[in-house]
């Protein structure tokens, strides 16, 4: 009998995780729920393949919403995966967004995404060729 060679994935010694060698992050991304696709569309641009969008529920009463010239306390909570090396730029865009629309202050912020499990996930979410989850 022939034996057929598999050809399997470098992976970390962490028991077959697969590391994110081209590094990707969690951009978190939080805006008044009336702006949430919005600067969920605007960050498509960035190539990001996964991304979700959760309501949220501000813990500020009003007259601390007042003072920090907030309207309501609804927002939307933008979870995107992107590639390390487009966080810069999706930053700065969300910068001048964040002060040019109206209604559009947020904030955001990066978590570092150290490894998948599976070589089609990751190619799927790093946006490399030959991944494909459908």
């Amino acid at each position: 009998m022939a034996k057929i060679a598999k050809k399997t994935a470098p992976v970390s010694k962490n028991k077959g995780v697969m590391t994110a060698p081209d590094g990707m992050v969690i951009l978190f991304t939080i805006v008044n729920r009336k702006k949430g696709d919005l600067f969920a569309d605007l960050l498509q641009g960035f190539e990001v393949n996964f991304q979700t969008i959760l309501s949220a529920q501000g813990t500020a009463d009003r007259e601390a919403l007042s003072l920090l010239g907030l309207h309501d306390s609804e927002k939307a909570v933008i979870v995107s995966v992107l590639r390390r090396d487009r966080v810069n730029e999706a930053l700065a865009m969300l910068e001048i967004k964040f002060r040019t629309v109206k209604d559009g202050k947020g904030i955001a912020y990066t978590v570092p995404l150290s490894s998948t499990i599976g070589v089609l996930l990751y190619q799927f979410l790093s946006n490399k060729k030959g991944g494909s989850l459908g």
